[in-house]
């Protein structure tokens, strides 16, 4: 059994063949600039990969709200033409094989649930934190779409009057505020060099640093006793920050100090899989979703 994955980006689309328990041939393209040309590309991978392999299927990761249903990408991204036409059917015409899609952060989350941080756990949130923050929901290791399909849109959750989790919770955003505070402009520092400086003794990178884990918690607390879920498992740039969880814990302690309840402190882990997530969640949809048609290795 071998499958075909990509991984439709804003910038690239990367792509690989799932076979024999693996994610081989691993290679990338610039995104096009218009659909024909997206075609074209998608078009020359799936005839350099079935010289090769035996391929059954094609699955995709995507940016955008996928409808399963109505077979289309709904919502926005940036990369505008996948939006709103019958996108599987014109590519299983293209490829001669069935095709599924599925929204980019929700792939993430699968692939944890299959092979990665929660491959034990059946009922886990996924929360990615990058410049906003997104996330899926996954029950029963399936992804919950919701029936506006915004399951796991964590990022729109109000945690300070009108600001957002989005808004308060990312390393990005803490940047930014630091920047507008010192009175520099705000491609001059990123998140990284904020913890450095905190880390060294800079009391208003120190401030933010601490706002940030403050709001970030806050936010994680509000979404485990929502779902209380078996495991939250953090994704994004942040998550291979030497000491997240760790500090993240303790914030969580000293939060349910403070409001004096009897309850439970969620699990937290940091994602498995970095740059293949999305392509090994793609697989795992795809093979959710065509479990009687697979043949095996």
């Amino acid at each position: 059994m071998a499958i075909l994955a990509f991984d439709i980006g804003g910038s690239s689309v990367k792509y690989g063949v799932w076979s024999e328990e693996q994610l081989v041939a691993k290679d990338k393209f610039k995104t096009p600039g218009t659909w024909e040309e997206m075609k074209g590309k998608l078009a020359a991978v799936k005839g350099n990969a079935e010289q090769r392999y035996s391929l059954e299927g094609v699955a995709f990761s995507a940016p955008g709200a996928v409808n399963q249903e109505a077979k289309q990408i709904e919502g926005i991204s940036a990369v505008k033409y996948l939006h709103f036409f019958p996108i599987y059917d014109e590519l299983e015409g293209l490829f001669d094989l069935p095709v599924t899609f599925e929204n980019d952060a929700n792939s993430a989350a699968l692939a944890e649930v299959w092979k990665g941080s929660a491959r034990e756990n059946d009922t886990v949130l996924f929360v990615i934190i990058g410049t906003g923050i997104g996330g899926a929901v996954i029950v029963n290791k399936q992804v919950h779409h919701g029936p506006h399909l915004f399951g796991g849109e964590f990022g729109y959750m109000l945690l300070d009057g009108d600001k957002t989790f989005s808004d308060l919770g990312t390393a990005v955003r803490m940047a930014r505020r630091y920047a507008d505070r010192k009175g520099i402009a705000q491609d001059e520092i990123d998140g990284k060099q904020v913890f450095e400086l905190a880390t060294h003794g800079d009391p208003l990178a120190k401030e933010e640093v601490d706002k940030f884990y403050f709001y970030l918690t806050k936010g994680l607390y509000n979404l485990a006793y929502a779902f209380d879920p078996e495991k939250i498992i953090i994704g994004g740039g942040v998550s291979s920050m030497d000491g997240l969880i760790e500090r993240l814990n303790k914030e969580f302690d000293d939060l349910l100090k403070r409001i004096n309840y009897k309850t439970f402190r969620p699990e937290l882990e940091v994602c498995t899989f970095r740059n293949d997530a999305n392509l090994i969640g793609a697989v795992y949809n795809f093979m959710q979703k065509n479990t009687d048609s697979l043949t095996t290795d």
